[in-house]
């Protein structure tokens, strides 16, 4: 009778271990408080705009729009989906979500008893003279043993095993956080790339435009030294002019190469010649500006933020594991089913067969337990810095990008206004040098500033664009599901 409730009394003593499990010696987790203002700075919207701010507040908190709606140029679209199908970091980050989720997998396991069906088979011969009942016994003794087993399973009154697999969660959940983070910035770094060879693409237009310019006027001037009305060096002044733009047309040629290079490496493919017909290069290709006064707590929404709160759970976890180390650890080995001295008869109903064996071990004297919680205590500390330098980094990050979007438009006004007059300047100086009032010097001089102008309008231009994206990626972002591929 008492062979029957063994193997009951190891199960419910097993099933206790299970529920005794849930006690920890984890620290109770705070979230650290954010090192940083309640709101960013209101750069953008003056004391009669508050209402206007709030209201842009509410729906920012609401959500930013998917990466579709913010990038509204149809040939970034695409570009964009190029590049979540095939990007290799992108792919990389997919595998370090699988691999981090098969060790939570394997922690997860050690939580639940290891059950198999087990059997062992044993020929022993001795010699006469070590024969249990002399050297008449027998020569060969057989033993068959075959059961249901469980091996080695640590009964976790102190949560050391539930504070692991509760770390390698907490790991997991940070690597799929560092996913998304990838992912926010492959879309990022998309957008700037093709918004970089727009850029020297319209760069070579202008020069294109300033050329055919140059030589008109190199025409002129040629034909004005032809019957001795300009001098040898208003002649060598338009060449000069001429040639300076030839050669920057030749160097934005190697831009442009160089930025479809770069375009092609994050897209992962080459670059497809069937994409859509883009957008005319401006500030019409992003969603209109994002709302300035919003409060710092849209950074919780950040994935580099959410991830490194994971990161600090999980060393609060292994803090609970390293203090479990110092009580005893207590594990169970048993087996349950037949045993025989001959093969055929090992399952027969009188050879029933069971073994029990716990195992304690109590730290007694040991300074690598002191050292590791000492090490859990310090790694934990790390995190908790690690996670206020994401939050004030990402601040940052905000505020600058607030600070553009309060300051390019205004910025871009200004320069219109300067390439209009350096463009009339322009016009005045060509007539007076052909009336003889002044030299070609004069139309050099209004040459080189418009020409200068253009170019940092245009430069000015892709910084905006490169702003706005940078602004939207630290903020956070917004995409749909079916956007993204997902771990699986």
């Amino acid at each position: 009778m008492m062979n029957r409730r063994l193997p009951a009394r190891v199960l419910a003593v097993s099933t206790l271990a299970l529920a005794l499990g849930a006690c920890s010696l984890a620290p109770t987790y705070h979230r650290p408080a954010a090192p940083v203002p309640d709101r960013f700075p209101l750069t953008a919207a003056g004391n009669g705009q508050a209402d206007q701010a709030a209201q842009a507040v509410q729906d920012t908190q609401a959500g930013l729009p998917a990466w579709r709606d913010f990038f509204q140029d149809p040939r970034l679209q695409a570009l964009i989906e190029l590049a979540l199908k095939n990007n290799r970091d992108l792919r990389i980050a997919v595998d370090r979500v699988e691999e981090a989720r098969a060790q939570f997998g394997i922690a997860q396991s050690d939580r639940l008893p290891t059950i198999g069906v087990q059997g062992t088979g044993q020929v022993t011969r001795s010699p006469a003279d070590m024969r249990n009942g002399g050297a008449d016994a027998k020569s060969v003794n057989r033993s068959y043993v075959a059961g249901v087993g469980m091996t080695a399973f640590e009964l976790d009154f102190f949560g050391r095993v539930r504070n692991l697999s509760e770390a390698a969660y907490q790991s997991y959940l940070s690597t799929d956080q560092a996913r998304r983070t990838v992912q926010l910035g492959l879309i990022a770094q998309t957008a700037e790339a093709y918004f970089r060879l727009r850029s020297a693409q319209a760069l070579h237009e202008l020069m294109d435009k300033t050329l055919e310019a140059r030589k008109g006027t190199l025409d002129l001037v040629q034909s004005r030294f032809d019957v001795g009305v300009a001098s040898d060096l208003d002649l060598a002044q338009a060449q000069s002019q001429y040639d300076t733009v030839r050669a920057d047309r030749i160097a934005t040629e190697r831009a442009m190469a160089q930025a479809v290079n770069a375009l092609q490496l994050i897209l992962g493919t080459p670059v497809p010649q069937d994409l859509p017909a883009p957008q005319p290069f401006g500030r019409a290709q992003l969603l209109s500006s994002l709302p300035a006064g919003l409060p710092s707590q849209l950074l919780e929404r950040r994935p580099d933020i959410i991830g490194a709160e994971h990161d600090l759970m999980a060393a609060n976890a292994q803090i609970g594991a390293a203090r479990a180390a110092f009580f005893p650890r207590i594990s169970l080995t048993g087996l349950l089913g037949f045993a025989s001295p001959e093969l055929d008869g090992l399952f027969g109903g009188s050879q029933r067969y069971w073994q029990y064996s716990p195992q304690i071990q109590m730290p007694l004297f040991s300074g690598g337990i002191k050292g590791n919680l000492d090490l859990a205590k310090a790694r934990s500390n790390i995190a908790v810095s690690s996670y206020e330098k994401a939050i004030q980094t990402a601040f940052r990050e905000v505020a600058d990008g607030l600070a553009g979007e309060a300051t390019y438009s205004s910025q871009l006004d200004a320069l219109r206004a300067t390439e209009e007059s350096a463009l009339k300047a322009l016009k005045l100086a060509q007539i007076r040098y052909e009336t003889g009032v002044d030299s070609f010097l004069q139309v050099q001089s209004a040459q080189v500033a418009l020409y200068g102008v253009q170019q940092q309008f245009i430069q000015l231009g892709t910084d905006a664009l490169f702003n706005r994206v940078e602004l939207y990626k630290a903020l956070g972002g917004g995409w749909s599901a079916d956007d993204l591929p997902e771990a699986s």
